[in-house]
Formats: structure tokens, sequence, C-alpha cells
């Protein structure tokens, strides 16, 4: 009994945790597109209108996937991305923001690296992430030095999260793909490979 028990409250889980982890991401969406309409409707008509987040965020991804499949929307969409990237100051935040959902909802598109493992907040303690890019920092106390960035998603939304700089001998690279790293992360830790092989002190982005 114990152990149908078992395999029935594991089979829920499966089914129930994506389901709570798509809500997460979800909600996440809405209140965003929420907390910028609400406050112009109440402006214009006097009251708040309940859910206007989730309608609204439907239609808005209804209406941009429709626009952009065509010749017309397709031509619109280039010239208002370049406009956007040569637009002082709005360039930075928009270009940023666009390769970094790219890379986490496109894993085709090489934007990170490799996905690593690093001793953080502290020693002992381990945090996956993806490396993005080896950078040069010249000048300081101890000379010059040549640092890996590693962007650490948040779970279970991984367009959020923090960028730390780290030697690149203190990388761990993990022998997974980037999507198999991105459902790693998304899950919690549930969705993985049973053996993940490790590749310490290996030049980053080498095959």
């Amino acid at each position: 009994m114990r152990d149908i028990i078992k395999r029935q409250f594991l089979s829920g889980v499966l089914v129930v945790v994506p389901l709570i982890l798509t809500y997460l991401v979800l909600r996440f969406l809405f209140e965003t597109v929420d907390g910028i309409l609400s406050p112009l409707i109440f402006k214009l008509l006097g009251y708040s209108i309940p859910g206007l987040g989730i309608i609204a965020t439907v239609l808005i991804i209804l209406l941009m996937g429709i626009v952009t499949r065509n010749l017309v929307g397709a031509k619109l969409y280039g010239y208002g991305d370049k406009m956007l990237t040569k637009t002082p100051l709005i360039r930075i935040i928009y270009s940023a923001a666009k390769q970094l959902i790219e890379a986490v909802s496109v894993p085709n598109i090489k934007t990170f690296k490799e996905v690593v493992m690093i001793e953080y907040p502290r020693q002992g303690l381990y945090a996956v992430g993806f490396a993005t890019a080896k950078i040069k920092f010249q000048g300081g106390k101890n000379g010059d030095k040549k640092l890996v960035g590693v962007f650490i998603p948040s779970t279970p939304t991984p367009m959020t999260g923090i960028v730390v700089f780290i030697a690149e001998e203190d990388v761990i690279c993990m022998d997974i793909t980037v999507e198999e790293g991105i459902k790693l992360i998304v899950s919690g830790g549930i969705v993985s490979p049973q053996t993940i092989n490790l590749h310490a002190r290996r030049t980053i982005g080498e095959a």
C-alpha cells in the first residue's frame, strides 16, 4: 500500500509542479503588464478592471505573434527593432533584455556559452548559472584580471537573476546543454539528468 501511495504521489507531483511553475512565470508577466496598464485605465475611466493584466498580456502576445508572422509586420518589427537599438539609453536596456529573453527562451541561440557551477554565495555552496563572456579587467591593486561572467538565474523565473565575475579556474563546467540547464533551474532541480559530468578548470567555450 505504501509503494502504491508513493507512486501515485510522485505521479501527482509530475502533473502539479509544472503547472505551478508555469503559473508563477505567467503571473510575473501578467503582474508586470497589469502594473503598467491599470494606472492608465484608472486615470481614464476612474475605476480598475479586475484581470486586466491577464487579458492584456494574452492579447498582446497573440497580436504580436500574428503581426510579426506576415511580411508587412516583419518589416515593421525590423524597423522598430532598429530604431530602439539606436536610441540612446533605451538601446542599452532593450538590447540587454532582448538578448537575455532570447538566451533563456531559445536555447539554440548561443548567447550562453556553457552551463556552469560556481561556489556562491560562500564556499561549500554551489550555484548553477550560465557562462556569458570572458572579460579582461585592467588596472586595480592586483593588476589585470581576466574573469568569466556568470549569469545566475532565479527560480522559477530565469529571466531575472544576478551576474557575478569569477576567475576561470574557479568555474566548474557542467556537461549538459543550455536547455537542460534551464530546465534544471526552472524546476528547482527536480528536472535534471541522474548523472552530470563536471569539468573543472576547463577553458570556457572549449569543446
